[in-house]
This record gives structure tokens, sequence and C-alpha cells, in this order.
């Protein structure tokens, strides 16, 4: 079998094991092996990928096609670059790291753990699908089990949260869907077979016309779910009701789906209809990257401030993507790795403060440096990889991006990004404040004197997100060219 076809077979493997499942320690035990083998794989991948650059110099590697509805040119068509397997090591991470952080679910832990496993197929899927109709397919797979998860094992407003999002996001498909259809049939523009290879389309040249009605359908659909503005408010309110692995995956992971569809469908091949629609869409981007700092500003529940935070670090993904050059896409890229990490760590210690206080509002923190130093020092650490300190992957992601974007001549591109570069202030802001309030000063519970202590499999889920945030901080130059020649195709396409 191929080494990219494991990724749907081992976690398929995976659930059928957990279906034989009798009690929470074979569940966790089941599901913890499964990751880990998903984990080995992205490293083996990583090794396998740079050996295989030494002597093939195609677009994709690793690739396979399978015909899967030939009336319609439909295949299974898979493939990576050093973007898709960046992004494979990324979900391998988030996943294994949330099974530990799972360790003691009591409600459904199969059901439970069979959903989170759902989810990584789909998101595996989306990232190695280089056939439009297959990667949509996995986009859905992806999507759909949020709604079981928020649903039935989070907390508050559970049922409206799960419903907003699913609402949204179906709308965002249906959106997506017309997108994908319209360069379909446009794709035999140079009197070719229609096709849905993104490979082969690349080469047609679309109408004009065409690019820019489905240019903005395409992006739009995708970037939804990578918290556009001002399509974002699914996204504060599904993390608040979410358990805390959920979160990790919605955020670390799930929302990437909408950088990477960007990148890799509307911009790769529709690129006059990205230059036409470049700037409204940057304009949008910017508002979210400034809006979604000062809303966390105004939070008190933990999850809020991390979630509205993650609006405005992904709204920089889509700021950066947007201007279309070698810099900023590397930068986009890094932010995506670096959010999906950090945001990931954010939500476990957010989850891992809640199991032993009870509470989120950090008005009613106060003092947990005392009771909790670990969590706490991580959690400062989390914070300044959050507002771009240097020694952080933060710091490389931000620096590419505002660097590429500030390298254009026009004043449009020249003023968003002034109003980008701001947002680092107010993070910084708002990340202190948190600090403040909720570490610093006296306990204010009594209770919380006797709080638990960090356990090993906490420890575990906290250490596996955090290396890479220092390691693409220290050393990033081996991931970054890596991202950069993976660019080069794309960057003829758009100038």
């Amino acid at each position: 079998m191929d080494i990219l076809s494991l990724f749907i077979v081992i976690p398929l493997l995976t659930i059928s094991a957990l279906l034989f499942c009798k009690n929470l320690q074979q569940s966790r035990i089941v599901a913890m092996i499964g990751s880990f083998i998903q984990l080995g794989m992205s490293i083996n991948l990583i090794f396998s990928y740079f050996n295989e650059r030494l002597v093939n110099s195609d677009i994709m590697v690793f690739t396979r096609d399978i015909v899967w509805f030939k009336p319609f040119n439909i295949h299974y068509n898979i493939g990576v670059d050093g973007i898709s397997v960046a992004l494979l090591a990324l979900t391998s991470i988030v996943v294994l790291a949330g099974v530990f952080i799972s360790w003691k679910i009591k409600d459904l832990p199969k059901e439970f753990f069979i959903s989170l496993i759902v989810l990584s197929i789909g998101v595996y899927g989306f990232f190695i699908s280089i056939d439009l109709f297959t990667m949509f397919v996995f986009f859905e797979i992806a999507v759909i089990p949020m709604y079981l998860l928020i649903g039935i094992w989070g907390s508050g407003p559970k049922e409206f949260s799960a419903m907003k999002l699913t609402l949204m996001l179906m709308g965002a498909s249906a959106v997506l869907l017309v997108g994908i259809l319209g360069i379909y049939f446009n794709s035999g523009a140079d009197g070719g077979p229609l096709t849905f290879n993104i490979l082969e389309i690349a080469k047609v040249n679309i109408p004009f016309e065409a690019q820019k009605l489905f240019f903005p359908l395409t992006f739009i659909g995708f970037a939804v779910i990578g918290a556009l503005f001002p399509f974002h408010t699914w996204s504060p309110d599904g993390h608040a009701s979410a358990p805390t692995a959920v979160s990790m995956l919605h955020a670390g992971v799930l929302m990437k789906l909408g950088g990477y569809g960007v990148f890799r469908v509307a911009m790769f091949l529709l690129p006059e209809g990205a230059l036409h629609w470049s700037w409204f869409f940057i304009i949008l981007s910017a508002i979210g990257v400034i809006y979604g700092a000062f809303a966390a500003i105004k939070q008190t529940d933990l999850k809020y401030i991390n979630a509205y935070s993650s609006v405005s670090h992904l709204g920089m993904v889509l700021f950066a993507l947007l201007m279309m050059n070698a810099t900023a896409w590397n930068g986009a890229i890094l932010q995506s790795l670096s959010h999906g990490f950090m945001t990931a760590l954010f939500f476990a210690l957010i989850g891992m403060i809640y199991e032993r206080t009870h509470t989120r509002d950090i008005t009613k923190l106060g003092g947990l440096l005392k009771v909790i130093p670990f969590i706490s020092v991580i959690y400062v650490i989390a914070g300044l990889a959050s507002l771009g300190l240097p020694g952080f992957s933060g710091f490389v992601a931000e620096m590419n991006i505002f660097v590429g974007a500030f390298s254009h001549e026009e004043m449009l591109y020249r003023i968003t990004t002034i109003i980008a570069v701001s947002a680092i202030v107010v993070t910084a802001v708002y990340v202190l404040r948190v600090v403040g309030i909720m570490l610093m000063g006296p306990v204010k519970n009594q209770t919380f004197l006797t709080l638990p202590k960090v356990t090993w499999y906490e420890m575990t889920g906290i250490f596996l997100l955090l290396i890479p945030i220092i390691a693409i901080g220290v050393a990033p130059l081996w991931i970054s060219n890596m991202i950069i020649e993976s660019l080069q195709p794309f960057l003829h396409g758009v100038l």
C-alpha cells in the first residue's frame, strides 16, 4: 500500500478496533496506539519526502491515481508537497495530544474517540487529495463529526453552538460546491476533457469572466472555515461549548482546511480571479485580524479569549495568502502551523484549568501561579508565542507575513499591513491582561489551594504541542525551505 493511503487506512483500522472496546481503559489505549502510529507515519513521511525530492522534481510526489467514477472523471488522486507534509505532521501531533488530554473522559468514551478519529480521516484525506471532488468529500467528512462532538460531549448551550457551526459550515460548503463545479465545467476550456484534477486544471486557461465569478465563491467557501470576517461568528460559540480535545482539533487542525483550500484551489486554479478580487478580501481579512484581537480584550471567558485570538491569527493567514508573493505565502503556511500548535496548547491548558477550578471566568480566578505552577508557566509561554516573541514559531511566521505584505508598492496593501501589524500590540494587551488577572496576585478562592497536580498524560499532551512551537522558532530554516520550494509552481501562476 502507498505511503499516503495509510493515513486513511490506519485511522479506519483504529476505528474498527475501537468498536470492540468494552470500557474506558481499552478505548483510550486503542486510540493512543492508533494516534502514535499516525505520528510515526507523519515523521516517516517527512524523511521520505526529503529523500524523494533528491530525485523527483514534480509538483506532487508519492502520487497515486485510481478511477473512482469514470463518467465524471472523478479519481482517488493523491499526492503531497512540502506544505501538505507539514500540515499532515501538525494533524498527527494535535490528534495524539487530544487523545492524551481526553484520557479521563467518562461519557461514551468509545464513541468520542471514534468521532475524533473520523474527523482526523477527513483532515488527512483533504491534505493529500489532488482531485477536487475527492477533496470536497474529505472536507465534509471532517466537518460533519463536529456536530456530534459538540452536541453530545459539549457544555453550555451546546445544541445551539453545534447547530450554528453546522449550518454555517454547510452553507459555506454549498457555496464551495458551486465554485468547484464552476471550475470543473471550465476545465475543458482549451479543448480537453473535463477534469477534477488540480494539476491538470492548472494548465488550462480558464476564461477571465469565469474566474471573476467562481473565485469569490471558492474563496468564501473555504475561508468561512478559516474564520473569515464577517462569517467567523460560528467559531467562538463552537469553541466555548466544545470539549477540550474537540476545541484543540477544531482550532488546531480543522480551521487550517480553510487557508489550505484557498491556497491550493482558489488561488492556484483561478489566479486572475484572485488578482481581480484580492483588494476586497484583503480588506475583510485585515478587519478580521484587528477585530479578533480587540474582541479578545473584551472577553472574560478563557475559551472566548482564545477563540477570538484564533479569528485574528487565522485572518493573518488569509491576509498573507492574498498578498501573492513568496515571502508572505511562506509566512502564511508557517502561521498555520504555529497557530495550530499554539492554539491547541492554549485549549489544552484551559481545559486543565477548568477541570480543576470549574470556571473559565478569569475574574473568578487569581493566584494560580502559586497553586498550579506548571500549567501557569506553560500558559505564559503559549501567550508569549501568541504575541510573536522571538524564539517561538509565531515570530518567524509573522515576520515573513509583514515583510512580504509591506513589499507591495500599492498604498492599499501597505495601509492594511500597518493595520494588521497593530494587532500584535493588541495581542500583547489581552495576553498580559489574562496573565495578570488569572495567574498573578493572591489566591482568590481558598478551595484553589488544594488543586490537583498535573498528571503524566496531561504533561505528555503539553510537551507534544510545546516542542514544535520552540523548534520552529529556534530552527525554522528546514521547514521554511521545504515550504518555499513547494511554493514555486504556485507563484508562476499568479505572477
